[in-house]
């Protein structure tokens, strides 16, 4: 290829492409005069003006979905385990029972317990009597004053020998009640730790457990807007992974700032929503002011690429307007950057004329 041809053909291009813009932007046609019958029709037709509007702003936050009510399941005692009646993703009630440890030694505990109670009481019934016999028989002084204190001491001693032994026979049954682990609030497992044949140990956790009904969102805002915040504001949640949006309500503003990010945590309460779960992403929608903007409806702009154009009535005639557009709004309207006044009228895309 010589090099008056490697010259020609960008230039030709470029020609190209400024009489393409200049006929899009109508310089080769014709403006219709005001009054004339064609303009007329035009304006007879529907417009739409330019308008200014406040709209509120917001500002999304990352938060996460946590459970107000959690809790950690363990045993109170040292065991082995024999059965675990639930598994991760089961719904139970406050008291079911979720876990059973051996309970042979204990239940030995209690017998032995009871036993001793039972041969306490046989005694003290006994000592009652000698002691009834002997006030009776020293108030007709058949019976000396040291063996009435005796008999007296000997009721006394067994008297106090049966609270004790009530007292381990309660504590036997008592650890022998920790050997059920039941739940301590309705719920849903998140998880289990232990499996049939291992030996539980005090604190050490058996399940998780979680109300589904406590679930909130927690995130730090920023000090700029956390400070404008107040109990039982409502404000949106988005859930990426449901793809939804739900309300929530404040219910908890910690009073302290994170020294490191400046921010405060911030948790808002939700309504039941299924499969919704702890730990999962969601996203705070936070006030964050007020926007002055001009809107349009977005169904009169046409989109040419990246070029957004629409037909303006200006000066009586019609023309064609490069804009410049910003983000959707849920009405329908379209924010517009550049390219268009308070005012200006627009003309439907489908009664533009040619």
């Amino acid at each position: 290829m010589n090099k008056p041809l490697k010259i020609a053909i960008p230039i030709f291009t470029i020609l190209i492409l400024v009489l393409l813009i200049a006929w899009m932007a109508e310089v080769f046609k014709e403006k219709m005069p005001p009054g004339s019958a064609s303009l007329e029709s035009v304006i007879s037709q529907e417009t739409i003006a330019v308008t200014r509007r406040k709209q509120p702003i917001y500002e999304s936050v990352p938060a996460g979905i946590e459970a107000k009510q959690a809790t950690i399941i363990s045993s109170r005692i040292l065991a082995r385990i024999e059965k675990i009646h639930v598994r991760a993703g089961d719904s139970v009630r406050k008291n079911d029972l979720l876990v059973e440890l051996e309970k042979s030694d204990l239940q030995s505990r209690v017998s032995q317990a009871q036993s001793a109670v039972e041969s306490v009481s046989v005694r003290l019934k006994e000592a009652k009597k000698s002691l009834a016999r002997a006030l009776e028989l020293t108030g007709k002084s058949l019976l000396s004053q040291s063996d009435l204190d005796r008999a007296q001491a000997n009721h006394d001693s067994l008297q106090a020998d049966l609270s004790t032994s009530q007292e381990a026979l309660e504590e036997a049954n008592t650890a022998l009640s920790f050997a059920n682990v039941t739940a301590p609030i309705n719920g849903r497992i998140i998880d289990r730790f232990a499996e049939p044949g291992n030996t539980a140990q005090p604190g050490v956790q058996l399940l998780s457990l979680y109300n589904p009904v406590s679930l909130r969102v927690e995130a730090r805002v920023r000090e700029h807007l956390a400070v404008s915040l107040s109990i039982s504001q409502t404000l949106e949640v988005t859930i990426p992974a449901l793809n939804m949006t739900v309300d929530s309500q404040i219910e908890e503003l910690v009073p302290a700032a994170d020294s490191g990010s400046r921010s405060f945590l911030v948790k808002s309460r939700l309504q039941q929503v299924q499969r919704l779960l702890p730990g999962m992403y969601a996203q705070l929608r936070i006030p964050a002011g007020i926007e002055d903007m001009l809107v349009l409806p977005a169904d009169r702009i046409v989109s040419m690429g990246q070029l957004d154009i629409v037909r303006v009535l200006n000066a009586g005639s019609v023309e064609r307007r490069f804009i410049k557009v910003g983000k959707r709004l849920d009405d329908g309207m379209i924010e517009i950057v550049s390219g268009l006044a308070e005012g200006d009228r627009v003309l439907p895309v489908a009664q533009v004329p040619d």
